[in-house]
C-alpha cells in the first residue's frame, strides 16, 4: 500500500511580507495613540464640539475661502477659552446626593443654581488656587496639541508647510503631550468640573 505524502508549502509562507515602517510613521502612530489619553485631560464637551465642527468648517482641510479660515480660527479660539474657563468649575453633592455644579472663587464655590451655600472649612476646600490656573493654562496647551493632530485644521491653516514645519508639527504635539501629562500627574487637580469625570464622593 503506497502512502502519498503532501509536500505543499504552508499557507503563511506565501503571504505578503510586512513592509517595515519608517521612524516618522512610527512616531505618528504613537502620537495618535497618545491623543486619546490627552483628550481625557480636557472637558469632553469641548473636544466633542471641536471634533464635530472641525471637518465641516475646514471643508476637510480644503478651506477654499478666507471665511473658512476665519471660522476655523474662531472654533480654535472658542474651544481654547472653553478649556480654560471650565478648569475653574467644580461639582459637589447635596444632602440628597444630587450633583451641583459651581465655579471656584476666592471665597469658596459659587453654585450656579444657588441651591447650596457652603460655610467655613467646607467652603475652603473649593477655594480658587494657583494650581487651578496652572491646570487651566495646561489644558489650553493640551487642546493645542490635539488641534495639531487634526490634519484638516493643519491643512486648512498651513496648506503648504516646509519640511521643517512638517517636522515641528509631528514633534511639538508629542512634546506638549508628554510635558503636560507628567506635570498633570505630578500636580493633580481635585476638581471635577463641567465636562470632567465625576468623583464617587
Amino acid at each position: 500500500m503506497d502512502i502519498h505524502v503532501d509536500t505543499q508549502q504552508p499557507l503563511l509562507e506565501n503571504s505578503p511580507q510586512k513592509i517595515p515602517k519608517t521612524t516618522t510613521q512610527k512616531t505618528i502612530r504613537k502620537t495618535f495613540k497618545g491623543t486619546a489619553y490627552l483628550a481625557n485631560l480636557l472637558p469632553t464637551g469641548t473636544v466633542l464640539i471641536f471634533q464635530t465642527l472641525s471637518p465641516a468648517l475646514t471643508h476637510k482641510g480644503q478651506c477654499h475661502t478666507i471665511t473658512s479660515k476665519i471660522m476655523t480660527i474662531g472654533l480654535l479660539t472658542f474651544c481654547s477659552i472653553s478649556c480654560f474657563l471650565l478648569s475653574f468649575t467644580d461639582s459637589i453633592r447635596d444632602e440628597r446626593g444630587k450633583v451641583r455644579y459651581g465655579v471656584a472663587t476666592l471665597n469658596g464655590i459659587w453654585v450656579m443654581d444657588g441651591s447650596i451655600k457652603l460655610q467655613g472649612e467646607e467652603a475652603n476646600k473649593y477655594k480658587l488656587r494657583f494650581l487651578d490656573l496652572f491646570h487651566a493654562c495646561g489644558s489650553i496647551l493640551v487642546f493645542g496639541a490635539i488641534a495639531l493632530f487634526d490634519q484638516s485644521v493643519v491643512t486648512c491653516l498651513a496648506p503648504n508647510p516646509s519640511e521643517e514645519a512638517k517636522e515641528l508639527l509631528a514633534v511639538v504635539p508629542i512634546g506638549i503631550g508628554i510635558l503636560c501629562s507628567v506635570l498633570f500627574l505630578a500636580f493633580p487637580t481635585q476638581r471635577h468640573g463641567i465636562g470632567f469625570p465625576l468623583s464617587r464622593n
